[in-house]
């Protein structure tokens, strides 16, 4: 996945000299997953810009050049660091466009790996999603395959709007096939663009939704499944915010069972507005509870025991379980 999003990067700056990346050790260190490698070198430090340590400095001044007609492209080098920049994310960046009427567009991508599994310290594993999908006038969006990374990289560089752009950091070493030759899917209006989710594993008895990080947990949970004659059907949300409901509702309809995993705490995360929505759209053909599998209400914990706090193939089993047993 770090090679496929390095070659969409690269392939954005190619095709368009507004685009230019910007972040803390992107330069000549390419970054500290080593996503931008190799980048620096080949459009120089005007394209690839080394920022100093200050989220929101970066954010800001992300935010100008967006309105001087530039695509900036920010990467934030932890999710946990994110949070000096929430104000300008979340007050300018997500608003402008909103509040000029529509005469002003922002297209600013802010990279930010997240999530867990990386044996990381303190401020180094969050999943903030929720709290960005909350603020309306933000995409919000997660790869969880080295294809989509690679595609869906460019189409949030040519997307007119402000775009959230997570990266699961514990996936970032997994392998998978990447058409490199393959066209770019339309920005905005294509069965395939940042708006939809996709059935990934079909299935008859139950839908599990996940994104980013826990689809490979999903498919896991999938296969343990089968050996036990459950068919269970996986979809990828891939966007957070907006919602392809659609997608998941016509899932849900065929099967009529729906679970929903993430890394981030169960409370208030992004399962219970996915449950939600089931509920409304899927009312008279749900023969069970929509449940949520997630993280637990604390602090991510030290390093040593995250695999305790992560949800794993046993306690989305369980989840799968007991909505059968309704």
């Amino acid at each position: 996945m770090a090679k496929a999003l390095n070659l969409g990067l690269r392939r954005a700056l190619a095709n368009d000299p507004r685009t230019l990346l910007m972040g803390e050790d992107i330069g000549r260190l390419g970054g500290v997953f080593r996503v931008t490698d190799g980048l620096f070198a080949e459009f120089g430090d005007d394209r690839v810009v080394d920022t100093p340590l200050a989220e929101s400095g970066i954010v800001g001044t992300a935010i100008g050049l967006a309105l001087r007609g530039y695509r900036p492209v920010c990467e934030i080098q932890f999710d946990g660091f994110v949070f000096p920049a929430f104000d300008q994310i979340t007050t300018q960046l997500s608003r402008m466009h909103y509040r000029s009427q529509g005469r002003l567009r922002l297209p600013v991508v802010i990279r930010i790996p997240y999530g867990g599994g990386i044996g990381a310290i303190e401020h180094h594993s969050e999943s903030p999603e929720a709290l960005f999908a909350h603020t309306p006038g933000l995409r919000v969006v997660s790869p969880s395959t080295a294809s989509d990374a690679f595609t869906m990289i460019q189409q949030a560089i040519a997307s007119p709007d402000p775009v959230i752009f997570l990266e699961p950091k514990g996936r970032y070493w997994e392998k998978g096939d990447v058409d490199l030759d393959a066209p770019l899917p339309a920005p905005h209006g294509s069965p395939t663009d940042l708006d939809h989710a996709r059935v990934v594993r079909p299935g008859t008895d139950v839908t599990v939704v996940a994104y980013g990080p826990t689809v490979a947990t999903a498919l896991k949970a999938a296969e343990a499944a089968a050996a036990d004659g459950t068919s269970i059907e996986v979809v990828d949300l891939r966007t957070i915010s907006p919602l392809d409901t659609a997608t998941v509702a016509a899932s849900v309809r065929r099967t009529g069972r729906c679970v929903v995993v993430h890394e981030a705490p169960v409370l208030y995360g992004t399962g219970g507005e996915v449950a939600a929505r089931i509920t409304e759209e899927c009312f008279y053909h749900l023969q069970a509870p929509v449940l949520r599998v997630g993280g637990f209400h604390t602090p991510y914990p030290v390093a040593k025991i995250e695999h305790d706090y992560l949800p794993g193939l046993d306690r989305l089993l369980d989840a799968v379980d007991r909505t059968l047993a309704f």
